[in-house]
């Protein structure tokens, strides 16, 4: 039996992911969970969930670029990290070495399995959040992480956060093909 739990978001786990952005010409880092995909052609966008007194979304707004980086469970410390001091007080530049690619505005993260270089596409206001719509002008994959040209999610180990548990954890089996597992229910 169902049992009403309040209106509870449970769409978690979610990806973690570390947004890197230039703030007045100052790289600066923020770990952002609340990330979606919009759409799945191009151009492809994706969405950024971020509260308002976050200082990372000045530089969003400043530039209209960003990056969106996916990182593996072993550097659970440094995502934690940047996520908990606010680039507003605290120097977070060098917690990762950055590049930048064709939007140069856009710092990317080196040491991270996969990132995407956005351009801000939208951004819609809520009383608290802002949500930025990115679109994906590039996609860099680390080697490592790819088998036969394809993201291969085994070897990214990627970092999930879940809300209910304050926990973060990591990515399980497949358990079946999408478009593929309900074939059998079809008449």
């Amino acid at each position: 039996m169902k049992k009403k739990i309040g209106d509870q978001n449970v769409l978690y786990p979610t990806p973690v992911t570390v947004v890197a952005v230039l703030v007045n010409g100052k790289v600066n880092f923020i770990n952002v969970a609340h990330v979606g995909i919009v759409n799945a052609q191009a151009p492809h966008l994706i969405s950024l969930g971020m509260n308002k007194l976050h200082h990372s979304n000045i530089g969003i707004r400043e530039n209209r670029t960003f990056s969106v980086n996916i990182f593996s469970v072993d550097k659970i410390a440094e995502v934690d990290y940047v996520g908990l001091v606010s680039g507003s007080k605290t120097d977070k530049s060098a917690v990762f070495e950055t590049f930048f690619g064709e939007l140069q505005t856009a710092p990317i993260i080196r040491d991270c399995p996969l990132s995407m270089e956005c351009r801000l596409h939208d951004t819609y206001e809520t009383k608290t959040h802002d949500l930025f719509i990115g679109e994906i002008a590039a996609t860099y994959a680390d080697d490592t992480v790819l088998t036969g040209g394809k993201v291969d999610l085994a070897k990214v180990r990627p970092l999930l956060f879940d809300m209910s548990s304050r926990k973060y954890w990591s990515l399980g089996i497949p358990v079946g093909d999408c478009w593929g597992a309900g074939k059998k229910l079809m008449k």
